[in-house]
């Protein structure tokens, strides 16, 4: 089945005149589409070309799915596109003196293939379909420790270090269960399970931390992801393992694979450039949901005594959706979320 970008406008121009949206004329980039999968990528030239192909309330590109008779449509901005584009040149350079400099060509060398592929797909591409089809021989020595949480985003991560062929090992560290949950403990042992990966618990005191931030000295994250980092590296040096993953969407490009004392500290997510709607397709493969609330239970009660802590809260979802690994309508469900559940 092969579809043209003019008979797309125009169709979409039909559209929005029948349900009574204002005619505006659609700039489409390109249209391409996947017959494995039977999904349609439409490449509009901006946001606001975007805006107008999905409609209000996404009435326009859901007629225009059941008019085209496909299983999916997925509209893309290219002045994303071209953000994403720069951010993974900026990846790909870091990746390749990080190469050079620790002779690391396996698994880094497969990062780099993968990257590469990605900036060359750039419009369509998919994780599941890249990973049924390239394969990467194991490494026999673990070569990464994956901070894992039992969120998306470092799911995310240890099911790529695997596929990477990293021989990761997964480390969570567990300040108990105001922080995190018991429902993530699901999420861990069956993602490792389900991966074949080593795991292991370790559990730090936050008692400070949990204290100071219920008293309202200060927003705690900052705090806590600084002794979870400290503590997953001290696990990497203590063991050799030369690389520590991360499930950071924010420290992109040149930032997202940083060298420290012959450790290498990667945010994969940051490095490839992933949305957030990325992460959830391939980790719902394997069980993982998000909640579909931001932060942890101690952050909801500091939330819900000092309602002014929330703006620290909301710069860290605005940042992700500058960076554009949150689309606006994520970012404006997690805003929502985070006032409504914290009255």
């Amino acid at each position: 089945m092969k579809f043209r970008e003019e008979s797309i406008v125009k169709k979409i121009a039909k559209i929005r005149s029948e349900i009574g949206h204002k005619p505006v004329e659609s700039n489409i980039i390109r249209v391409l589409f996947d017959d494995k999968n039977n999904d349609l990528v439409i490449v509009a030239a901006d946001r606001s070309d975007k805006s107008n192909i999905i409609g209000k309330g996404g009435w326009v590109v859901g007629r225009l799915k059941e008019e085209l008779g496909v299983k999916s449509i997925h509209v893309v901005s290219n002045s994303d596109i071209i953000l994403r584009r720069y951010n993974m040149e900026l990846s790909l350079t870091k990746l390749k003196s990080v190469i050079n400099i620790y002779n690391k060509e396996n698994p880094l060398n497969n990062l780099k293939i993968l990257l590469k592929y990605r900036m060359e797909h750039i419009y369509n591409f998919n994780f599941k379909n890249f990973m049924e089809t390239n394969f990467y021989k194991e490494s026999k020595q673990n070569q990464a420790v994956v901070a894992l949480s039992g969120g998306v985003d470092s799911s995310f991560s240890l099911i790529l270090a695997k596929y990477m062929g990293f021989n990761p090992v997964a480390v969570t560290v567990d300040p108990g269960s105001i922080i995190l949950p018991k429902h993530f403990h699901f999420n861990i042992d069956n993602l490792c399970h389900d991966l074949g990966v080593e795991h292991h618990y370790i559990t730090v005191k936050m008692d400070e931390v949990i204290e100071e931030s219920l008293e309202g000295k200060y927003h705690p994250c900052g705090r806590c992801s600084k002794i979870i980092e400290d503590t997953v590296i001290e696990y990497a040096k203590k063991m050799d393992i030369p690389m520590v993953i991360y499930g950071d969407m924010l420290s992109s490009g040149s930032q997202s694979i940083l060298c420290e004392n012959k450790l290498i500290k990667i945010n994969l997510p940051a490095l490839l450039s992933v949305t957030k709607s990325e992460i959830k397709n391939l980790t719902l493969k394997l069980g993982i949901k998000g909640s579909g609330f931001y932060g942890c239970p101690l952050l909801f009660e500091v939330h819900k005594k000092y309602p002014h802590m929330k703006k620290f809260s909301l710069q860290r979802i605005f940042r992700e959706t500058r960076a554009g690994a949150l689309e606006p309508g994520e970012a404006l469900d997690l805003a929502w979320n985070l006032f409504k559940k914290g009255k």
